[in-house]
């Protein structure tokens, strides 16, 4: 996301299949297209949501509106949109709920087929039934996709989490299944963060 800016520092490595995405031979382009991102608050573009889902698409090379109709339909099925949406598929994103737009952001994502979600408190902006609509689609998106989420809850981790890990101040503490995580923690940092004596 932050290639084209010449201020940008980037250290240390980040790897998808064991490979460095910030390589110099590596193509942005393509881990756009491998890694999706959903931002906390939701960020749907001033379009329809028809030309919202198919913007990723359509900046890949298709032009069959079919095909674009498609994947605009598989898209909104699997973000759990579809059924409110099906029949305004021309109406502005920006006209829909704030749980909608996530959700809107979600099939923006999906439409490129990507291997990885990176949410980032992807229910922070949101009302408690909306949270509950976005954490019971992780929960569906899991069985296709890897699903990494930044999250400050320390209920929604043990919600919706197979394997956690606990960052404090910008280091890796430690990390492993949820339920080892969140009932027998290795270390002291850790057991404070989740039984609140700090944070």
């Amino acid at each position: 996301m932050h290639d084209l800016n010449p201020d940008a520092r980037v250290s240390g490595s980040v790897r998808l299949d064991g490979e460095d995405i910030y390589a110099p031979a590596v193509d942005p382009v393509t881990i756009r297209h491998r890694i999706g991102m959903v931002f906390q608050r939701p960020n749907p573009f001033p379009k329809s949501i028809f030309e919202n889902v198919t913007y990723g698409p359509r900046i890949h090379g298709e032009r069959n509106r079919d095909v674009l109709m498609e994947i605009c339909e598989r898209s909104l099925r699997h973000a759990a949109l579809w059924d409110e949406v099906k029949h305004r598929l021309d109406r502005s994103a920006i006209d829909l709920s704030g749980g909608q737009q996530q959700r809107l952001c979600i099939a923006r994502c999906l439409a490129v087929d990507p291997e990885v979600l990176l949410m980032d408190e992807p229910a922070s902006a949101l009302d408690p039934i909306a949270t509950s609509k976005i954490e019971d689609l992780i929960e569906t998106l899991k069985k296709d996709f890897t699903v990494v989420i930044v999250t400050h809850s320390m209920q929604q981790a043990a919600r919706i989490s197979d394997f956690t890990s606990f960052f404090l101040l910008g280091e890796l503490v430690e990390s492993g299944t949820t339920s080892t995580m969140f009932t027998k923690p290795r270390d002291k940092r850790t057991e404070d963060y989740i039984t609140g004596r700090f944070g």
